[in-house]
This record gives C-alpha cells, structure tokens and sequence, in this order.
C-alpha cells in the first residue's frame, strides 16, 4: 500500500470518528459530563491534526502526524469505551462504541502495518 492510499483509508475511517465525534458533541449527555466533553474534544483534536497534511496531500506528513497522535486518539476511545455505559445504555451510545473501537482498531493496524522508525 502506498503512503498515499494509506493517508486516504485512514481518512475514510475518520469519517466514522467524526460522525460519533458528532453525535457525542451533541448529545444532551455532554453538556452534563466533562469526561464525554473530553472525549468528544479528542477526538477532533486528532483529526485536526492530519487535517492540513491531507489538504496538502503531504502523505508523508500525514502518516507522520497520525501516528505521532495515536496514543491520544486511542486514549478518548478507552475513555469512552470505559464511561459508556455510566452515560447511557442507549442503543445510540453503545453503537457509538463499537463504531468508533473498530474504525481506531483499523486506523491503528494501518499504522502499525507500515511503522516507520
């Protein structure tokens, strides 16, 4: 796989990061909780970082970008995943897990499938 394709599979599973990134943001749950808001706020944080290298269509910057900010992203998925049912057991909510664990699951074995030193 090349770095470009790589850079632009990582981007399409981000989309799945930003929708749960969404729906959390807006949920009624996050104005009440400043984990959720954590979590929410992490999530974007990693996606703007990468977001000038991919405008850029620098992949090597990108991938560098990405896996330099990895342990965060994988640090508000844990969050979330750890506080989820405390918020809500709501199908939505738990759905949202599971949507986010594997799009950061598949993220992550991209990156690792390719480590540069």
């Amino acid at each position: 796989m090349t770095a470009e394709s790589q850079m632009y599979q990582i981007d399409r599973l981000l989309s799945h990061v930003w929708m749960v990134r969404t729906f959390l943001k807006h949920s009624e749950e996050a104005e009440e909780d400043d984990e959720l808001c954590g979590v929410h706020r992490g999530l974007y944080d990693y996606m703007l970082a990468l977001g000038g290298a991919l405008r850029a269509r620098d992949s090597e910057l990108y991938l560098r970008q990405a896996r330099k900010k990895l342990p965060k992203l994988r640090r508000a998925v844990a969050l979330y995943v750890e506080i989820q049912p405390e918020i809500s057991g709501h199908t939505n909510f738990v759905m949202a897990a599971q949507s986010l664990t594997s799009a950061v699951d598949e993220i992550t074995a991209l990156l690792e499938a390719t480590e540069h030193p």
